[in-house]
């Protein structure tokens, strides 16, 4: 039988995410100082160079310098508070920046997108482990370095971070997982001011959920699509499948991630897979039922108690 270790599991994943869609890349071969190096320092999180290429590739109808304002915007921290910073990036994404730019000799207004939410194809998705990432720990203010085992890039932006456990090792648990997030928050918190999702696993159980939420609130994603419970052996896959291939991902971060006032504080919230088949299914039904040859009836989801309807 086959020693199963972290790295297994680690490499499982990254075949997984290629087979949905993602190109692999290895965090030490982009590394400051190394010849494909894609960053400066290791207290850079975003690609820039894949950033402003995406920049230009999906807005054509801006000049340059409007374009280099857009990715100086995106670098921009708006807040030191971590979850303020990622609230105001989340519209960015989902809504795109407002640019002026001279053209003519007239001021001109208009959007900048990040990523086309329309075509998944027309975006970069890269699936990058062991990326190191050196900051200042958000409490003792010591310098950190943290590395976390997989992170998912659109277009140069780390929208995703994966924390992977052994699951031979009966002290590696996926809650464990859940709880070096926790530490990441601290030591390393320039990454999730552009965070989307986070996903945990120790190979065999997998949870998805979102910055601060708490361990009840990471739930597994049991269906690829919508309608059966999944075969696949582990949580894990079926969680990459189900969450993480592009026209999802993309669906997802623009559709069903929100964030609530709660007191003082923001809390960001991400629908669970039968929240998440059960509206776009309600969707489809009602424009199927409006149109002009619907039957003008839509029908009704039936979920079981508490199980978030509302």
């Amino acid at each position: 039988m086959p020693i199963i270790t972290e790295s297994t599991v680690e490499l499982a994943t990254l075949d997984w995410l290629t087979q949905v869609g993602y190109t692999p890349v290895h965090g030490g071969d982009i590394a400051p100082g190394e010849p494909a190096a894609e960053r400066a320092s290791y207290h850079d999180v975003i690609l820039t160079r894949r950033l402003r290429a995406a920049l230009e590739r999906l807005n054509p109808h801006l000049p340059a310098p409007a374009l280099d304002d857009a990715l100086r915007a995106v670098m921009r921290t708006p807040s030191q508070n971590v979850i303020t910073s990622n609230h105001v990036f989340h519209r960015l994404l989902v809504e795109g920046l407002d640019i002026s730019y001279r053209s003519d000799g007239e001021t001109r207004h208009s959007k900048a997108r990040l990523i086309d939410f329309g075509e998944a194809h027309a975006n970069e998705f890269l699936a990058v482990n062991q990326f190191t990432i050196t900051d200042i720990n958000a409490a003792s203010r010591a310098k950190t370095n943290r590395r976390p085992d997989v992170i998912l890039f659109v277009n140069g932006l780390p929208l995703v971070v994966i924390e992977l456990k052994n699951a031979a090792d009966e002290n590696a648990t996926v809650r464990k997982a859940w709880q070096q997030l926790q530490t990441y928050y601290d030591d390393i918190p320039s990454l999730f001011r552009t965070n989307a999702l986070l996903a945990i696993s120790d190979g065999i159980e997998a949870r998805l959920g979102v910055m601060g939420a708490g361990w009840e609130h990471f739930k597994p994603w049991r269906t690829t699509d919508g309608v059966t419970l999944d075969p696949h052996p582990s949580g894990l896959e079926t969680l990459i499948r189900g969450v993480f291939a592009p026209p999802v991902l993309l669906d997802l971060m623009r559709s069903f991630i929100v964030f609530e006032q709660d007191d003082a504080r923001i809390v960001k919230k991400v629908a669970a897979y039968h929240q998440y088949h059960a509206v776009n299914k309600a969707v489809e039904r009602t424009v199927e039922a409006t149109s002009a040859q619907g039957e003008g009836r839509v029908g009704v989801v039936w979920h079981t108690q508490g199980s978030g309807k509302s």
